[in-house]
């Protein structure tokens, strides 16, 4: 993450050390403008925290374009419903001073190009157009670094971009046998549940290369998905709609800030939601792990599963009401022929 250096005024903060001290209350008012540098969604909870601890102007400034920002649409929406405003296509020139040595504004320039060619990150500015913006503080959010220090001293592991460790995308392995990685040092900033589930593929992995003769790939799920083509749908019963939207309660965050103001789906809405979900046409059962027992569609409590025989001639179905008769003659036939039934 951003470090700042040594001298640095106490106007001028980190994201995480922002986050921190707000998350154990040692911020309870935020009074005046918060320029947030950065477009990821640190920044977004940044901006969000600001607006709610009442700075009168809050703006985030980032280097990308509005396509190309690290933070998700549903992120940004929502900060500016917050009322965070953000500017994109600048980069951080200078923090400016007042007599005090407290902040009174920042500098910044135009971004033209955020990556080179090969897509690495490689920005470049246009340093005569420049645009200076009063601030009371500055908080940094733009990314992090890895740092191994002698973690990896004498191992085979190979690093790339961003001093990230190089590794299988199926098994985490890397070039060191019995050294595998997942998270934020092998893929770079992403959300926690990427690196919760590479912790998981990492830990099968390390449970197969412990035991003698396994495989590590043999068995495991390719995690190869096909996107469907919208445009290309010729289900007549597809069903398109949007996703559902919770209500918000403005009300309720205007009187309590921090608490909960998204409201949960209505019965209709999540009705609605399962339908959608379940009526795309793409879901397809896996002949090789559905067995037919018909679990699933009594976990269902909206009745949306249900199970069809393609060849009922090959076995004898009965009714879930007639289920105790019929296995109480095959029970009682079993029971007899173990009995009585001669040993073989």
């Amino acid at each position: 993450m951003a470090v700042l250096p040594a001298g640095a005024p106490e106007d001028v903060t980190v994201a995480v050390d922002f986050l921190r001290e707000v998350n154990s209350g040692k911020i309870d008012a935020l009074p005046g403008r918060t320029i947030v540098v950065g477009g990821g969604n640190v920044a977004i909870d940044v901006a969000r925290n600001a607006c709610r601890l009442g700075s009168e102007h809050v703006e985030m400034f980032c280097l990308e374009s509005e396509a190309q920002m690290p933070a998700s649409e549903e992120e940004r929406r929502e900060a500016v419903e917050d009322g965070a405003h953000i500017s994109c296509g600048w980069g951080p020139k200078e923090v400016h001073l007042d007599e005090a040595g407290r902040v009174c504004g920042i500098t910044f320039k135009r971004c033209t190009r955020v990556f080179d060619d090969e897509g690495r990150f490689a920005p470049e500015y246009d340093e005569n157009d420049m645009r200076r913006v009063d601030a009371d503080r500055v908080v940094m959010s733009i990314g992090q670094s890895i740092v191994w220090g002698d973690l990896l001293a004498g191992s085979k592991v190979e690093l790339g971009r961003g001093q990230g460790a190089l590794a299988d995308p199926q098994t985490y392995q890397t070039a060191e046998p019995d050294i595998f990685v997942g998270g934020d040092v092998y893929t770079g900033p992403s959300f926690a549940i990427d690196a919760i589930a590479a912790g998981h593929e990492a830990a099968v992995s390390i449970h197969r290369f412990v035991q003698p003769g396994s495989t590590l790939t043999i068995g495991r799920n390719q995690r190869r998905y096909t996107a469907l083509d919208r445009d290309d749908v010729v289900i007549e019963s597809y069903d398109n709609a949007s996703r559902e939207v919770a209500h918000v309660d403005r009300e309720r965050e205007k009187a309590a800030p921090f608490s909960e103001y998204v409201e949960t789906f209505t019965e209709e809405q999540v009705r609605a939601e399962t339908a959608r979900c379940l009526g795309c046409g793409a879901s397809i059962v896996d002949p090789n792990k559905c067995i037919g027992c018909g679990l699933c569609t009594t976990k269902c409590a909206f009745d949306a599963i249900h199970l069809d025989r393609d060849r009922p001639e090959c076995s004898t179905m009965v009714k879930y009401e007639q289920k105790l008769p019929s296995l109480g003659k095959y029970a009682l036939k079993r029971a007899i022929k173990i009995k009585f039934g001669r040993n073989r």
